[in-house]
């Protein structure tokens, strides 16, 4: 894939991939550039995750707390909010949806 189109898929999906680490516990900034750098299409870095997660909190996706850390200072934590769950959840069921004819459209498939 040339890199300007994974850059596109990456952008388009990363804001989805952020809900997804944080619907089971709330997690910090640098913890999701962690988890989603283990995936090489998915990594990313701090300047780019500060951003989208402060988009996130402005849209009333994600919730954040400050946390004492026993390393240094305070760490904000980021949650899933409902209407975050929901989001996630629309597009979970589109992803699925464009996924599945992208792929048949690459193989020719007929539905």
């Amino acid at each position: 894939m040339e890199p300007g189109a994974l850059s596109q898929l990456r952008r388009g999906a990363l804001e989805y991939c952020v809900l997804a680490l944080l619907q089971d516990e709330p997690r910090y900034a640098v913890d999701l550039v962690t988890e989603l750098g283990r995936h090489p299409s998915l990594v990313t870095s701090e300047g780019t995750i500060y951003p989208l997660l402060s988009r996130l909190r402005k849209e009333g996706l994600v919730l954040t707390e400050q946390r004492e850390s026993e390393q240094g200072p305070p760490r904000r934590y980021y949650q899933l909010t409902r209407d975050g769950r929901r989001a996630l959840d629309r597009f979970e069921t589109d992803w699925r949806a464009f996924r599945d004819a992208v792929d048949q459209t690459l193989r020719k498939d007929t539905p």
